[in-house]
């Protein structure tokens, strides 16, 4: 049914939805965006799903924006640019609105759109020697999509420390702004999952997609205003200089011209 994801789902209705691109570090092509979206709607609407865990194949839990997708952005138009910007914030949102609660079982690095992935999930497990990044201005570029969902799991403080300079940090860092719940060490990292998950199950499942509109309704989720003024500015950072020196530095395994 998917060619980038794979789904399964136990008796107990623990679904596992699985990045399954490992040869390309999970990154975020478009047909995994698109399957992504699609596979929210089918846990989301599924009464023996409980619990969906977001995990991935690989070394890597994902890299961000797949490479060929990225040079897309540089050569279409502003449409073009648009379209692909929509479908990334379309699938952020339909993880984050799932009913179900989203666990993140992180064995790898994240960055750019990795990270926004493990901000839309109600929490996440990594392991002790994942690094992590907001990495997107490395590239001229701006984490703009997923700047709504990062921003509210991590704060304003670290966006400004993270997203400003691209740097890179750990896992005890991401513990520590909040973007992973816990840490444990590879070997012990699937008892660390199951630790979070048994508390839901002994929860009423309705009671638990009730409590996770509530918090929505406390604290609203991004509108479509927002998303759609964040993707605009997505756009015209596509469009500018620095952005095509970024890509293509990137392409090319060298700095580009603005590094010293």
């Amino acid at each position: 049914m998917f060619e980038t994801i794979r789904l399964a789902t136990d008796a107990r209705g623990i679904a596992t939805l699985g990045l399954n691109r490992p040869e390309k570090h999970n990154s975020l092509s478009g047909l995994m965006i698109e399957e992504l979206t699609q596979a929210a709607g089918l846990l989301g609407n599924d009464p023996q799903v409980r619990l969906v865990i977001l995990a991935a194949e690989g070394e890597s839990f994902c890299a961000g924006g797949d490479l060929d997708w990225m040079k897309a952005q540089i050569v279409g138009d502003a449409a073009t640019r648009r379209v692909g910007a929509m479908a990334l914030a379309g699938m952020l949102r339909a993880l984050d609105l799932m009913p179900k609660p989203l666990i993140g079982r992180v064995q790898g690095a994240a960055y750019g759109g990795g990270v926004g992935m493990m901000s839309v999930c109600d929490l996440a497990v990594g392991v002790s020697g994942a690094k992590f990044g907001l990495t997107e201005t490395k590239l001229g570029l701006i984490p703009a999509t997923i700047s709504p969902y990062v921003i509210a799991r991590i704060g304003v403080a670290a966006a400004r420390r993270h997203m400003l300079a691209s740097r890179l940090f750990g896992a005890e860092e991401a513990q520590r702004i909040e973007l992973l719940s816990a840490i444990a060490e590879p070997e012990d990292l699937d008892d660390a999952i199951m630790a979070e998950v048994e508390p839901f199950l002994r929860c009423a499942p309705g009671a638990v997609a009730d409590a996770k509109a509530l918090i929505r309704t406390v604290v609203p989720p991004p509108d479509g205003v927002l998303i759609d003024t964040t993707v605009g500015l997505l756009v015209k950072r596509w469009e500018s200089d620095e952005a095509a020196e970024g890509i293509a530095a990137f392409v090319e395994r060298r700095k580009p011209h603005w590094t010293v």
